[in-house]
């Protein structure tokens, strides 16, 4: 199971979905451009030390990125505009949950390459949420249906 991010505005949401991957074992797809630089005091905060331990590719445009998604893997987009509950859909190993920019989420043709568009019920009169909390929501659902979440060690 992969964690994919679409042309990130913010990098502190950035750092902390990668400091997520890293903690949960999970890798992280960085689809550029991006709105900030790698080198961003802001990543590096929200990321911590953990970005080291982070699985992280980065991939200089979502063309290079479709390229490289293996044939086994889904892409399940995280957006406002989903057709099903996140709660409501079967995950597998080979998932890759996709979150779009801050501000202006995913294009339509990215949209139409998803496998899945799933989205996270809210109140009627409320939007969205943060996209780093809306990530770690799906995921934590994905990896407890699939059995990945890490082992603890005894």
């Amino acid at each position: 199971m992969r964690l994919a991010l679409y042309e990130p505005d913010i990098p502190q949401n950035a750092g902390s979905l990668m400091r997520l991957g890293a903690c949960l074992g999970v890798g992280v797809d960085l689809i550029e451009p991006c709105g900030f630089l790698l080198s961003d005091r802001g990543l590096k905060r929200a990321g911590m030390d953990y970005l080291k331990s982070a699985d992280i590719r980065r991939h200089e445009s979502w063309a290079r990125f479709q390229d490289e998604l293996g044939p086994q893997q889904r892409l399940v987009l995280l957006t406002t505009q989903g057709d099903m509950a996140y709660t409501e859909f079967a995950f597998a190993p080979g998932d890759t949950l996709m979150v779009g920019r801050e501000s202006a989420g995913v294009p339509d043709a990215v949209h139409a390459c998803a496998d899945a568009r799933l989205t996270i019920p809210l109140l009627a009169d409320l939007r969205s949420l943060n996209v780093a909390q809306a990530a770690a929501m799906v995921l934590g659902e994905a990896l407890r249906q699939t059995g990945l979440f890490p082992k603890k060690e005894q």
